[in-house]
C-alpha cells in the first residue's frame, strides 16, 4: 500500500449529506462524540479508509484475529430532515505532516464523491474546565459560523490552531468549495472525556436539528469522574510523600551542619 485508499462498504444515494469527522485526538472528544451519534442514530458502515500514514502495528481481537489500523465512515438516512450524515472516525490519525495533508486530501475526494457540501469536525480544546466544557466554533462560512453560534458555541480566540484532521479539513474544504466547520470542546486533554464529548454533542444537535438519548454518555461520566478521583487522591499522596521526604532531608542538613 502506497497511498491512502477507500474502500465502498455500500453503495447509497445520499440526501444533501453531511460529513462529521471526529478521529483520536485530545480527550478522544472527537471519536467519543462521533462514535456515540453513529451508534445512537444507528449509522450503517460506509466505506473504509486505509493508510500507509496510520501507525505501523495491527490490532488485535479477542478471538486472536488482527487488522490494520483505519478510518470508518457510517451513513445515516435523516427521513424528516433536510440533509442525511456521514460519520468518519478511526483508529489513529496520520503521524506524519505528508501523512496528515494525504489522508486529508482522500478524505475530501470521497466526500466530493458523495456531493458533501458541509464538513464538521470535531476536536478537543486544551483548557483546564471546572463546570460545564465551552465548545468553540471556528468556520470558513460566516453562515455556519453564526449558526453554530446560536447554537451556543463560543468564538475561538484569534491566533489559536488546529492541528492535525480537525483542522486541516477545514482549510482544505475551502479549495474544494466545501464549507466546514470545526467544534473544539474544552478538555484537559490526558484522559478520554465523555463529559465535553456531550457539551459538542448538544451543540450538533441544535444545529443539525437531531436529537439522541444522551443517558449512556451520562454513565460514562460517572465512570471519568470516578477514574478521575482515583489519580487525584494518588497525586495527593505523592505530593504528602515528597514533602515528608523533603522535610526529612532538610532536617538532616540543619543537623549536619
Amino acid at each position: 500500500m502506497k497511498k491512502s485508499i477507500i474502500k465502498e462498504l455500500a453503495n447509497v444515494e445520499l440526501k444533501n449529506p453531511i460529513l462529521i469527522e471526529g478521529f483520536p485526538g485530545l480527550g478522544m472528544v472527537g471519536r467519543i462524540a462521533t462514535k456515540y451519534l453513529a451508534k445512537q442514530l444507528k449509522a450503517q458502515k460506509l466505506a473504509i479508509l486505509h493508510s500507509p500514514h496510520f501507525p505501523y502495528h495491527v490490532l488485535v481481537n479477542k478471538k486472536g484475529g488482527a487488522r490494520l489500523l483505519r478510518g470508518e465512515f457510517y451513513f445515516w438516512k435523516n427521513e424528516s430532515g433536510e440533509n442525511d450524515l456521514i460519520f468518519l472516525t478511526g483508529d489513529s490519525q496520520a503521524q506524519t505532516i505528508e501523512g496528515q495533508f494525504e489522508v486529508a486530501n482522500c478524505i475530501l475526494d470521497f466526500a466530493e464523491k458523495k456531493k458533501v457540501k458541509t464538513i464538521i469536525t470535531i476536536g478537543g480544546y486544551r483548557n483546564e474546565v471546572e463546570g460545564t466544557p465551552n465548545v468553540v466554533a471556528v468556520s470558513t462560512s460566516p453562515i455556519l459560523f453564526e449558526r453554530a453560534l446560536k447554537a451556543k458555541a463560543v468564538s475561538s480566540e484569534a491566533g489559536t490552531p488546529i492541528v492535525g484532521t480537525a483542522g486541516l479539513l477545514l482549510g482544505l474544504a475551502k479549495f474544494r468549495k466545501i464549507d466546514a466547520l470545526c467544534l473544539l470542546g474544552e478538555t484537559r486533554g490526558y484522559l478520554p472525556d465523555p463529559k465535553t464529548a456531550k457539551s459538542v454533542i448538544e451543540i450538533l444537535q441544535r444545529i443539525l436539528n437531531v436529537t439522541v438519548d444522551l443517558n449512556g454518555l451520562d454513565e460514562e461520566i460517572e465512570r471519568s469522574k470516578e477514574i478521575v478521583g482515583r489519580m487525584l487522591d494518588i497525586e495527593k499522596r505523592r505530593v504528602k510523600y515528597v514533602q515528608k521526604m523533603r522535610r526529612i532531608e532538610d532536617e538532616r542538613i540543619t543537623y549536619i551542619s
